[in-house]
């Protein structure tokens, strides 16, 4: 198993560590519910260096970019940022990225860490003479999530964060270190920024966020509380929600597919979106007591199978069972009663709109 720069730091602060994606990462520390809060009233410091990161640079570094993902990425500009899919060539999805321009010609796309390897190949596959360079194992990233993250990190730097709107980002000094860059982003829906570091770099990073941490309540945070945060704001996880043979449009990618330039299958999924989807992805909380989990059948009121359970748990802020899932389109309205098959019993939960946590 791979390890982080900071795996001695998670090892130091007794964290419980788990093979994820090829590496050894901390699950939790405290405790999920614990963890969760901290990020939903204070602040929470995540290690997600397991992520991987490519640069795409030259004249043809747009073009490839267009080519192979599905938002409009001509459209950024140095210090924006963008989230998008990658589309394969059946009508399901590579995988789920971000993209930012650092610079004219220039581009860093960062992607799930199980898809290191295959959206590699895959952007390779379709490239036409741009530079491309994968930098995975060169940077660490650190996810600082919370009302008080700006507060917390403004000591750390002289530029002003609150100038950074979301989903922007600036290179700037940050811990006394250059060309850091601090991106308004995140996986909670409870704001923050993300910090792209050099992996020599991390751990002082790391510790100098620590030591004046606990004036803002600040806690390292595993991953299985990213996962709670990320499924109450109705966000998709690679390998649950979406996958190779999931429709994007079923998904509820349509806001992020730009029909305004050519990429792959585009005729398809806009023929698609034009003639509407047969089945949907929902979000559901439970009417009775009961945790849905990832494969559990839905159904409807005769037991009849019309659906899947992709995502679930109880939800630490919201105080309820939720999930996603896909069920046929017609009963994917809000309000709309299903069920759910928990060990041979039939539990009744109701179609929601998303996210599931309003700030």
């Amino acid at each position: 198993m791979k390890k982080t720069a900071l795996f001695k730091k998670h090892q130091e602060l007794g964290a419980k560590m788990v093979p994820f994606a090829g590496y050894e990462m901390p699950v939790q520390y405290k405790g999920v519910n614990i963890e969760h809060q901290t990020v939903r009233d204070h602040v929470g410091m995540f290690d997600v260096s397991h992520m991987g990161e490519f640069i795409l640079s030259g004249p043809n570094a747009l073009d490839l970019i267009q080519k192979v993902s599905s938002n409009d990425a001509a459209k950024l500009f140095p210090g924006r940022a963008q989230y998008a899919y990658l589309p394969n060539e059946n009508g399901g999805v590579v995988d789920d990225l971000i993209i930012y321009m650092i610079e004219e010609e220039k581009y860093m796309l960062v992607v799930n860490a199980s898809n290191i390897e295959k959206d590699w190949n895959w952007i390779s596959k379709h490239n036409d003479n741009a530079e491309m360079k994968n930098i995975s194992d060169d940077m660490s990233l650190l996810a600082i999530q919370g009302p008080k993250a700006i507060s917390l990190l403004q000591e750390l730097t002289n530029e002003n964060l609150n100038e950074i709107s979301f989903y922007h980002f600036k290179t700037m000094n940050f811990a006394g270190l250059d060309d850091i860059i601090v991106s308004a982003t995140g996986y909670t829906g409870s704001g923050g920024f993300e910090l792209y570091v050099p992996n020599a770099s991390a751990a002082e990073v790391w510790d100098k966020i620590m030591e004046i941490g606990p004036k803002y309540g600040l806690e390292p945070i595993g991953l299985a509380a990213r996962d709670t945060l990320r499924l109450e704001m109705g966000y998709c996880l690679y390998g649950n929600d979406i996958d190779e043979s999931t429709s994007p449009i079923q998904a509820g990618l349509g806001w992020v597919t730009k029909f305004t330039k050519s990429f792959i299958n585009d005729d398809d999924i806009k023929l698609e979106k034009e003639n509407g989807v047969s089945r949907k992805l929902i979000g559901f909380e439970l009417l009775e007591r009961g945790i849905p989990r990832k494969g559990y059948n839905i159904i409807d009121e005769n037991g009849n199978t019309i659906g899947v359970v992709t995502s679930g748990t109880m939800g630490p802020s919201v105080k309820k069972s939720i999930g996603l899932g896909y069920v046929e389109a017609d009963l994917a309205k809000p309000g709309s009663k299903i069920y759910l098959s928990i060990r041979n019993k039939s539990i009744s939960a109701e179609v929601v709109k998303l996210p599931f946590y309003k700030r």
